[in-house]
């Protein structure tokens, strides 16, 4: 990330919300600095988080771009326990890891470290999660803080590290699986022989293949 990319980064409030159509605040201020998007795509932010990116890029204000939706107060994810089937589909979406639970146990979200940035609404089966004010009138910046921006880039930054080891440790079990199958081809096999034997080895050793590339690619 380049300076002024980094100097974007830090003004935005650090929800991970995707609406600016970037897949994180980063590279959201890495297409601001580039040149390739405009300094009012982050709802979040609002109209005092617009400003704060046109002082560093020297870029006039603009009013929020509607097609990214509108400047609001500071929401929080509210599960009803009732409902929750423990699909885990909205742990998946977090992006500060701010949900627990278990598959088919009840999941909770842990309120401070909530950015309410909507990922888990559209993503729940039983529709059993609301977005709660937790701001009432304020909003875009004036309903955050520093600290509050800070600690989410860490909780999201420290989420993106457990995915990258989990994705390796994974890939790893899967390439231990191949070895032992290739290991024990004769019995896996059931005796084939010829092409069918050289077919199931060719399919043993695709996979393998493909555990090697996700381990050393993650």
């Amino acid at each position: 990330m380049n300076p002024q990319a980094a100097r974007l980064h830090a003004a935005l409030p650090q929800t991970q919300c995707t609406r600016c159509g970037y897949p994180d605040c980063a590279g959201y201020a890495e297409a601001v600095a580039a040149g390739d998007a405009d300094i009012n795509r982050c709802p979040p932010g609002g109209a005092q988080g617009i400003v704060r990116l046109a002082e560093i890029t020297g870029r006039p204000p603009l009013p929020l771009d509607p097609d990214v939706g509108v400047e609001g107060p500071r929401t929080v994810a509210v599960i009803d326990e009732d409902w929750c089937i423990g699909c885990t589909l909205c742990l998946d979406a977090c992006p500060t890891d701010a949900i627990v639970g278990g598959n088919k146990a009840m999941h909770t979200v842990i309120e401070p470290y909530c950015t309410g940035c909507e990922l888990c609404v559209p993503v729940c089966p039983v529709d059993c999660i609301s977005l709660e004010n937790v701001t009432g009138e304020r909003t875009g910046w004036r309903a955050w803080s520093q600290p509050e921006a800070d600690l989410a880039l860490a909780r999201y930054e420290a989420r993106k590290v457990r995915k990258a080891r989990e994705d390796v440790e994974h890939a790893q079990r899967l390439e231990q699986k191949a070895l032992a199958k290739l290991a024990d081809l004769p019995t896996l096999t059931k005796g084939a022989e010829g092409d069918e034997l050289a077919r199931k080895k060719s399919v043993i050793e695709a996979a393998l293949a493909r555990a090697r590339a996700k381990r050393e690619t993650s």
